[in-house]
């Protein structure tokens, strides 16, 4: 079966960001790339670029992998109010899913509060303090705890 893992570009503050979500999530970084790890004649790498994020992956759980890099100033800024698109975690248990929402939204903007949802499960919603955007969820039915 084909798994979906996203992937977010930054603005030269990925490893921050991940470091934060490793703090949050548990784990060891599987890659971290450097675009000096790329340099060479045929790709110069300019020096203020150097030691900026091209591919860092961090594995959470047994199949998922959150992925990112930096956009190098060259190729222009990511729009980091951009709202297209969030990354929904489907927490175990409600213990975990409050541990995950309340990590990740440390200085983030809360947009719905985790809780009950009309639709039965444990939801809520926040952009965290990188500008990225997560929904947390625990639905009971499809996890077989109560």
């Amino acid at each position: 079966m084909a798994t979906i893992n996203p992937h977010i570009n930054f603005n030269g503050n990925a490893e921050e960001a991940f470091t934060f979500y490793k703090s949050v999530f548990g784990g060891e970084f599987a890659k971290v790339m450097r675009f000096k790890d790329l340099s060479s004649p045929e790709f110069p790498v300019a020096e203020k670029e150097a030691n900026k994020i091209m591919h860092i992956a961090l594995p959470i759980g047994k199949n998922n992998v959150l992925m990112a890099n930096d956009v190098p100033e060259s190729m222009g800024r990511t729009n980091e109010n951009e709202n297209r698109s969030k990354i929904a975690i489907s927490a175990e248990s409600k213990e975990e899913a409050d541990r995950l929402f309340n990590g990740l939204s440390v200085n983030g903007k809360i947009e719905m509060p985790i809780g009950d949802s009309p639709w039965g499960s444990y939801f809520g919603m926040f952009r965290d303090k990188y500008g990225i955007e997560w929904m947390v969820d625990f639905d009971p039915k499809y996890s077989g705890q109560r």
